[in-house]
């Protein structure tokens, strides 16, 4: 069994687990509007973090990036851990694998900008930092680690992929402990792109809403340590697929997501009637919400575990996404939070979907302290987080 020894996370909500918790609990967004991001000033909301994160020791300025920033602010909340932990299993013993589909990719823009308007580029500016594995290398330099140490890009599945590497790494024998998750950063880059596909909402994003248009972006970063000593929660299983249907669109009837979470509800051994909750991917674009409703129904059938999406309240943080929301269930079951709920005071829910027990207002977790995460990626990259107290 693959334990869960300690969490961090940064985003929208907060910059701490006790504030994060808080604004979860009320059901406060932390997306604003904001119309400096998209081309043509056009507005939408963005999931900006409230408060600058703490800079990066000056030896390690190659790597300072937002992204970065915002991992070592992260790192911060659980460094005791993490300490205790190499000195544990040794320096070679402890995997580093982060997520990310932006990493310093603002940073870039930013020199792009000023190499237009001066002919040079900013001092502080490296090549490095918009490498996509600088932020797994960024952490191991910092924490002193020699164990295996990459960075996953696939998109929205990135730091879900993240964990389910740690794991394996893991069970495989090959290290003793694994910090995994990922962290991504607003830019003009992944704005734009998804603006480009019409996907992104000027308005606050509502999941399974009949108005539903499209998704508003955050930023954020998550950290999750995994060891087998035992601890309250445990990561039971995981799962994951490929669609191999379209390159941004997923599959209509949803069934390759279905064997994602098939998958993870094998390896842990688990019915379906025993997940108490299910955070799903929950964008609030047509096709995805579409699909999803139909991969839940086809599981789960439609009296589901209790479901919601938590995008409305972070934005759609894209690389960091999964492990934000995998941290979010694990921070739901360890304080006995009440769930995250779908706010349709001033929208319709979409009576097109496919039937799955969505939540609409607060509600506890109730039997089974068991959360299923999705998340699905560009390309039909389909995964299952399945996390919970052991059985």
């Amino acid at each position: 069994m693959v334990y869960i020894a300690a969490v961090a996370m940064i985003n929208a909500l907060g910059n701490s687990l006790d504030e994060i918790a808080t604004n979860l609990v009320i059901g406060k967004t932390g997306l604003t509007p904001n119309n400096s991001w998209l081309l043509h000033d056009k507005q939408t909301y963005v999931g900006k973090v409230k408060r600058e994160p703490p800079n990066i020791p000056e030896v390690y300025k190659e790597h300072n990036t937002r992204n970065n920033r915002l991992l070592f602010a992260a790192l911060s909340q659980i460094i005791s851990e993490l300490e205790y932990t190499i000195k544990k299993y040794g320096n070679d013993r402890v995997a580093i694998i982060m997520g990310s589909s932006t990493s310093g990719i603002y940073e870039g823009e930013l020199a792009i900008s000023k190499y237009e308007q001066q002919g040079v580029l900013p001092e502080n500016y490296s090549y490095q930092q918009q490498e996509m594995g600088d932020s797994g290398l960024f952490l191991a330099n910092y924490l002193g680690t020699y164990g295996p140490c990459y960075t996953v890009s696939t998109a929205c599945t990135s730091s879900a992929r993240a964990i389910i590497s740690g794991k394996r790494l893991i069970e495989s024998g090959m290290v003793d402990a694994a910090l995994v998750g990922g962290a991504d950063t607003l830019c003009q880059l992944s704005l734009n792109g998804f603006a480009s596909l019409e996907q992104i909402s000027e308005k606050l994003c509502q999941p399974f809403a009949k108005e539903r248009v499209g998704i508003n972006i955050g930023e954020a970063a998550g950290l999750m340590l995994l060891t087998k000593e035992p601890a309250e929660l445990a990561l039971l299983g995981v799962g994951e697929s490929s669609d191999a249907w379209h390159m941004s669109a997923p599959h209509p009837e949803g069934t390759p997501a279905q064997m994602a979470i098939k998958m993870a509800l094998s390896e842990a051994n688990i019915q379906p009637h025993q997940v108490g909750y299910i955070n799903m991917h929950g964008t609030a674009t047509a096709l995805n919400d579409q699909m999803e409703a139909k991969a839940i129904h086809g599981v789960f059938g439609s009296d589901s575990p209790l479901c919601s999406s938590t995008k409305h309240l972070t934005g759609h943080t894209l690389g960091a996404a999964a492990i934000t929301e995998a941290a979010l269930a694990w921070l739901i079951i360890t304080r006995s939070l009440t769930l995250p709920w779908q706010n349709f005071t001033h929208a319709t829910i979409d009576g097109s979907l496919a039937k799955f027990n969505l939540l609409k207002e607060p509600m506890q977790l109730l039997k089974h302290p068991i959360i299923l995460s999705n998340s699905f990626a560009f390309g039909g990259n389909n995964t299952s987080i399945l996390l919970g107290k052991v059985q």
